[in-house]
């Protein structure tokens, strides 16, 4: 993308959207980058954009003059989709805050993209209704649908793909597409609804969000059990899901993990050692029927009795412990840098998985605790990078070993973090070449010019 067309979008930006362009340093270098450690890009210029027709202007521009465009909301994202790597403009959709309408009777609602999970929560909570995927952080809706989100309530719940019932999208072109209906199936036509799920930004910008709610569950408990062996805390989560319990939540901390967070986040009475956090969420006879199954499991594989936290403010804390667990690894070893990433399995393949991902840990002799959404086959590990000249390449070694090993058990190289820059490498790995052609395919007729978020998600065309 030539400099001279950027700076003529630029303009043309400016005569439309006036003090809503900055240039400002500090500005754009706060759109330079998500939460990940990757090198800063930044954009020429940032446009906060308040609906969809400010969306459509700034596009239509941008399009004409063949200037790049990344779309930004929380600036939560970990694998570099918010990087500005051919400059051009970041679109700052956080000004879009609306709650466009609650349907109580049908269980759903209409956002704009820069609605939060926390404050929609908040708009909710005198209907008895809430919206539960929480991939923690203030992750914007809109950036959760772009990224394809999940979190610690997917178990129960679902990710973000199942709660999306329709999104009005607009184009490279600056087109405006609605898609999807108020109703939860429909056999007509393409689902380009879930077409944009994930898309990250390179198919269409995505402004509204109608979303599927929930009852707010009459009972609600929380438990933390603990294991002498990770492969015992595992096996235990494999067990649980597949006996069928609707567990409400299902987190796994490692004894490093947990180190880190019982230093971090002040847990106090609890052992540095394999750990699950458990919610249980229902009816008063249900909680109770899945609380006696999940006992027996956990006894079974020696785990200790359920420490529980039956008030509100107990149960916040706890999943407040459990959100901030990067934040306890980056204090667990101060100077480092934290690499954060994610994989996921088939239920049947996490205790080789886990134990595996441990083993890989251990050779290379990084500090990388795992944590995981255990229920649904996903972990995570933060990678803890001593200063030095080659502790990122000798993380990277160990990431592309975590991610070969889960793509040999039928797994894929991110759950929920998304493809962005970092994981961009192994999408031939995980798709063949027909598949990667088919995407192409639809990125070229989307986006024709190549404005949307370019150099991301899609690997280049080898010869």
């Amino acid at each position: 993308m030539s400099a001279e067309r950027i700076e003529a979008a630029i303009a043309e930006l400016a005569a439309h959207f006036g003090d809503r362009l900055s240039r400002n340093m500090s500005v754009r270098e706060s759109h330079a980058h998500g939460e990940g450690y990757h090198e800063q890009h930044f954009p020429h210029a940032v446009v906060f954009v308040e609906s969809t027709e400010d969306v459509s202007a700034a596009l239509k521009i941008c399009d004409a003059h063949h200037a790049p465009v990344i779309a930004f909301g929380g600036g939560t994202s970990l694998e570099g989709q918010l990087n500005a790597i051919e400059g051009g403009i970041s679109l700052d959709l956080s000004r879009m805050t609306a709650v466009l309408e609650v349907n109580a009777g049908d269980l759903d609602c209409r956002v704009q993209a820069g609605v939060t999970r926390q404050e929609l929560n908040v708009y909710l909570r005198d209907e008895g209704l809430f919206f539960p995927v929480d991939p923690g952080g203030e992750a914007t809706i809109g950036g959760m649908c772009a990224t394809r989100a999940s979190g610690t309530g997917a178990v129960r719940y679902g990710t973000i793909r199942e709660n999306v019932l329709g999104l009005t999208v607009v184009l490279a072109d600056g087109r405006v597409m609605r898609v999807g209906r108020r109703v939860r199936k429909s056999a007509m036509g393409y689902d380009l609804t879930h077409l944009m799920i994930g898309s990250e930004g390179t198919l269409g910008i995505i402004t509204e969000i109608q979303l599927r709610l929930h009852g707010i569950p009459e009972t609600t408990a929380a438990a933390v059990c603990q294991f002498e062996t990770l492969a015992d805390c595992v096996e235990t989560a494999v067990q649980v899901m597949q006996m069928g319990v609707p567990i409400g939540r299902m987190e796994l901390l490692d004894d490093v993990q947990m180190d880190a967070c019982i230093a971090y986040s002040k847990l106090e009475g609890y052992r540095a050692v394999p750990t699950m956090f458990f919610e249980f969420a229902g009816g008063p006879a249900s909680v109770r029927e899945q609380i006696e199954t999940v006992e027996a499991i956990v006894a079974e594989n020696g785990g200790s009795a359920f420490r529980w936290s039956t008030q509100p403010e107990e149960r916040a804390a706890l999943w407040k412990a459990r959100h901030a667990v990067y934040w306890a690894c980056l204090a667990y070893r101060p100077g480092y840098t934290g690499i954060s990433t994610d994989a996921i399995v088939p239920i049947s393949a996490l205790t080789e998985m886990i134990l595996g991902a441990r083993s890989d840990i251990e050779a290379s002799g990084i500090t990388a605790p795992i944590v995981g959404h255990i229920g649904d086959g996903n972990f995570h590990t933060v990678m803890l990078v001593p200063p030095g000249p080659d502790g990122i390449a000798k993380a990277h070694d160990l990431d592309r070993r975590l991610i070969a090993r889960a793509l040999s058990l039928g797994g894929s190289a991110s759950g929920e973090h998304g493809v962005g820059l970092a994981k961009m490498e192994f999408m031939a790995d995980e798709h063949d070449a027909v598949s990667l052609d088919v995407m192409r395919a639809i990125k070229a007729t989307l986006d024709p010019n190549a404005i949307l978020n370019p150099g991301k998600m899609l690997p280049p065309v080898t010869t």
